[in-house]
């Protein structure tokens, strides 16, 4: 899909000041289109800011089979997006605005900065100069009678009648940021089929833990692990023991499979292999060395390194006559099964999964049963691992439904 070369006199209204519709928001104005840009908080990209404390990632850098494979089961309706602005495209973009952009050890993709306000500032000033007018401090109530929009704001409710709506509301995560799902009632009213907002890349709870996890252990990072969900392979990363449960990076990439398991069934098992470059017949071989007089304590930090925390789990989740079985412990060190009950909170989620479904939409993202209404970005019934996964399919759908609003407004002429 190309630019159009000549100017539409058309005005138009963007819902959303995130990635995806600041992304609309500048394809249109580049195609002469007179853009409106409303949102609810004090100032645009909050959320994006947010998460670019502690390094910006932006996207990442491996191979797009791989990338694509990270949208799981909504992968078919992603790829039509990444292919008109993919990982590539995008660190083009960024080098654009004037940011340098480097490959972390981990493929990830990161200003040289590490920053996201510069990002935020270049593009802005970018906005305003080509004609995009910014409101903030605007919310979105919903449609009036005569189809026009109804907005809230400080001096009081306005209503509007732009020739297009693109809708770039956010998940239902953070809501104290923006994303707070609001919409969905408004748009379902219209006839639009959602799919309910669920917590995505969360932390998950257990039963109970002991008082001793609790008091001595919430908090306490679990590093150089692997967990594997159902059959699939175990997964090498780190995570985090908390007063209720577990959470952490390696638990957010495993957030999906986890969750659907609890929504299924009540309840999800995980198997968390304590030492993932050890055999079980090695660990076996070492727990099997005699011990004496010291504790098990003692010898598992001496044989096998295992204190502290991992020790602790081993304890909590294993039961008490496998430590008088060398063959059953190491065992249960490189299985250990974690029973998870239910998902933190929606508002804790760095992200949501459910929103408008792919099938409410046609390929450009305009609403089937709202013409004229276009929607992008997490507000979508799609989920992905944090990683630049997240921020990539955002900006690739606000390009998407940017270029499908000038598509249908030269269309009407």
């Amino acid at each position: 899909m190309t630019q159009p070369a000549s100017p539409l006199s058309k005005h138009v209204a963007i819902i959303g000041g995130g990635p995806a519709g600041l992304m609309a928001a500048e394809v249109l104005s580049q195609a002469g289109v007179r853009v409106d840009l409303y949102d609810g908080m004090p100032s645009v990209g909050r959320k994006f800011l947010l998460a670019g404390v502690g390094g910006m990632n932006i996207t990442h850098s491996e191979a797009y089979p791989a990338f694509l494979s990270r949208y799981a089961e909504r992968a078919p309706h992603i790829a039509p997006l990444l292919r008109e602005f993919g990982a590539e495209a995008l660190c083009e973009w960024i080098h654009g605005l004037g940011i340098d952009t480097f490959v972390g050890s981990s493929g990830r993709v990161f200003p040289t900065d590490m920053k996201a306000a510069p990002l935020l500032r270049a593009w802005l000033k970018r906005l305003r100069d080509s004609g995009v007018v910014i409101h903030t401090r605007h919310r979105w109530l919903g449609w009036n009678d005569d189809g026009s929009l109804r907005i809230a704001r400080p001096e009081g409710e306005i209503a509007i009648n732009p020739d297009a709506v693109l809708l770039a509301l956010g998940g239902g995560s953070w809501s104290r940021l923006g994303s707070d799902g609001r919409w969905m009632p408004l748009l379902e009213q219209r006839g639009v089929s959602l799919a309910p907002m669920q917590p995505s890349n969360c932390g998950f709870e257990v039963q109970a833990w002991s008082e001793l996890m609790v008091s001595k252990f919430a908090g306490a990072p679990l590093k150089n692990i692997a967990i594997g969900v159902n059959d699939d392979s175990p997964r090498l990363g780190e995570c985090v023991i908390t007063a209720t449960g577990i959470e952490g990076s390696l638990i957010y990439a495993l957030s999906a499979p986890i969750r659907e398991a609890i929504n299924r069934t009540g309840s999800a098992t995980v198997h968390i292999d304590l030492l993932p470059g050890r055999l079980v017949d090695k660990i076996h071989a070492a727990l099997s060395k005699p011990r004496g007089s010291r504790s098990m304590a003692k010898h598992l930090h001496s044989q096998l390194g295992l204190d502290g925390v991992k020790a602790a789990l081993l304890r909590e989740l294993t039961p008490a006559e496998s430590f008088a079985d060398p063959l059953s412990l190491a065992k249960a060190i490189k299985a250990l099964p974690l029973t998870l009950v239910k998902a933190r909170p929606l508002d804790e989620a760095i992200s949501s999964a459910g929103g408008v479904l792919f099938e409410a939409m046609d390929e450009h993202l305009m609403l089937k049963p709202l013409p004229g209404v276009f929607c992008a970005g997490e507000m979508l019934d799609w989920e992905a691992p944090t990683g630049g996964y997240l921020l990539t399919a955002c900006f690739a759908s606000g390009r998407v439904a940017g270029l499908g609003m000038v598509q249908w407004l030269r269309r009407q002429g």
